[in-house]
């Protein structure tokens, strides 16, 4: 049952964001990718090879971490039902069935849409800042959302008699995905929020290059959001928290990348400014090659066509 719904949603998503090469990201774009491919793989590549690593060491640490957190973290369960009280059963209280299969399929299908569109339409920009910086937000919603998973220990409503546990009733297959990637007490922040509300950060960031991606973002994030709470997964607490992480993540990622590339630009001709750092030396060589922090790089995006450049990124 597993392997049949991974392709059923890799043939959606993949429909979906074949669409979305077409009459979002355009022809002209498409062609300059397909042109500018590999030197475009060179510069952000390492984002997304870092990601992936982040991504497997995180599956691979999920039980571990899980069975830590009884020892070291806070069950807020209670505290968290005291504050909200039985707002999730309200929620619920709208639900019809067409309600119900619209964000059980937003919860899975659109959000990784949602999620994943965003990369393919930003490595097509001429520019690779947001691309860099989606890339490192996403990376750290995962790594301070697991942080505060061992720190925090909570159970979402469904687990506790508050709501209908709807998506799990509603579509039983959906259970077998979601219990292969998250753990029952991973509920506060809602990561599914976070990433979400990210992604439509950054849909709002680059309005000015894909204008028509910003309304589909906000209602895919703002459906994302609602049916973890709609579906009894998450409380409105997990919610509002993970809002918080992602503004958090967005602007760390945009810190980051700045940083990145003022070291680039202050390298030596052909050497990573990282070499430059006292008594890091040699070592640091293999490390700046995996960032992809290299002189070629900033070259490359400095000879990009400034014209091209303020249309594709808008300011902040």
């Amino acid at each position: 049952m597993l392997l049949s719904l991974l392709i059923e949603i890799t043939l959606v998503v993949g429909a979906c964001i074949l669409v979305g090469a077409v009459t979002i990201v355009g022809r002209t774009r498409l062609s300059e990718l397909a042109s500018e491919f590999r030197p475009r793989l060179r510069q952000s590549g390492p984002y997304l090879i870092a990601l992936a690593v982040l991504l497997a060491f995180n599956s691979v640490l999920r039980d571990v971490t899980d069975e830590f957190s009884w020892f070291v973290g806070w069950e807020i369960t209670g505290a968290i039902e005291a504050i909200e009280g039985n707002f999730i059963g309200f929620v619920q209280s709208f639900q019809t069935e067409l309600l119900t299969t619209y964000f059980s399929y937003i919860y899975v299908h659109g959000y990784v849409f949602l999620l994943v569109f965003p990369l393919f339409a930003y490595i097509a920009l001429q520019r690779q800042q947001r691309f860099r910086e989606l890339v490192v937000a996403y990376g750290l919603n995962y790594v301070l959302g697991t942080v505060l998973y061992v720190m925090f220990i909570a159970f979402g409503p469904r687990n506790v008699g508050i709501g209908e546990s709807l998506l799990y009733t509603t579509f039983p297959q959906f259970q077998t995905l979601t219990t292969e990637i998250n753990n029952p007490t991973n509920v506060f922040p809602s990561l599914h929020t976070s990433l979400s509300v990210t992604a439509g950060i950054f849909a709002y960031k680059t309005r000015e290059a894909y204008p028509a991606w910003l309304p589909i973002a906000a209602v895919l994030a703002g459906s994302v959001v609602i049916s973890t709470m709609y579906l009894g997964i998450h409380w409105a607490i997990d919610v509002v928290a993970g809002i918080v992480l992602a503004a958090g993540c967005v602007y760390g990622a945009e810190r980051f990348v700045a940083a990145q590339d003022r070291w680039v630009a202050a390298a030596p001709e052909g050497k990573s400014a990282l070499l430059e750092v006292p008594h890091l030396g040699p070592r640091v060589e293999m490390l700046s090659a995996a960032v992809g922090a290299t002189r070629w790089t900033a070259r490359f995006e400095r000879e990009s066509d400034a014209d091209s450049d303020s249309n594709e990124v808008s300011s902040d």
